[in-house]
């Protein structure tokens, strides 16, 4: 596993320590922090063990080359290109197109979109639902309102203030996570204009915070856990 400091994963973990005990196993888990030899010597040293099989997570969902193992071997938030391993990976591509729908049946028409950080898959699937949801109700797909962020506040609220400097801005915005949306909360307040009353944000995530923002934030829920 990658998993160091990233809040989810120990969601992850928890609900794969969970399921397991339920099934009358334990759970023995190795970090590499994304570094292969450590994470060849990690396997290693696991292998010693009587293992019933190996489940090979990472943080960001990404394609991988995990290490030859004769386990069983089920692969978390992550996939190999020919899909021979059984892959658990969250329906990224679906949660950008839900976002979305729930704004255009708010009744808008210019949605803006905060990007997540550029070069994975999260990224890219939640723009691509993004585009699918504003094709589908004939809605013409504005590159101006796409701005590129990095998963965290400063990018979503730079990204605010420049969208509301479009000639034609947008009265809603799909922030592809909950930081980003927080930001954008802040430059909203800054150019004095009231969520949702003036312009409605929807996050994803659902991070802890979404409940704290005021308004409460409403967001999409990633279901780790399960």
């Amino acid at each position: 596993e990658e998993i160091s400091t990233d809040p989810w994963c120990a969601i992850q973990l928890e609900g794969v320590r969970q399921r397991a005990w339920e099934s009358g196993f334990t759970v023995v888990a190795g970090v590499s922090h994304g570094d292969p030899d450590l994470e060849a010597a990690t396997l290693a040293s696991l292998s010693r063990q009587p293992l019933a099989g190996l489940i090979y997570a990472t943080i960001v969902t990404r394609r991988v080359c995990p290490p030859a193992t004769r386990l069983p071997t089920v692969l978390l938030n992550c996939f190999v290109p020919d899909h021979s391993l059984v892959s658990v990976v969250p329906a990224e591509l679906l949660g950008g197109y839900a976002a979305t729908l729930r704004l255009i049946r708010a009744g808008h028409r210019r949605i803006g979109h905060i990007a997540g950080q550029a070069g994975v898959d999260p990224t890219r699937d939640r723009l691509r639902g993004y585009q699918r949801a504003l094709a589908e109700h004939d809605i013409l797909f504005d590159r101006d309102l796409v701005r590129p962020g990095n998963w965290e506040p400063p990018t979503g609220y730079q990204a605010i203030h420049a969208l509301m400097a479009l000639p034609e801005p947008p009265t809603a915005i799909f922030a592809s996570s909950d930081m980003m949306a927080m930001g954008a909360y802040e430059a909203l307040r800054e150019l004095g204009m009231r969520v949702p009353h003036d312009v409605s944000v929807i996050g994803y995530d659902d991070r802890e915070i979404a409940q704290f923002l005021r308004p409460g934030l409403t967001t999409l829920l990633l279901p780790h856990h399960e």
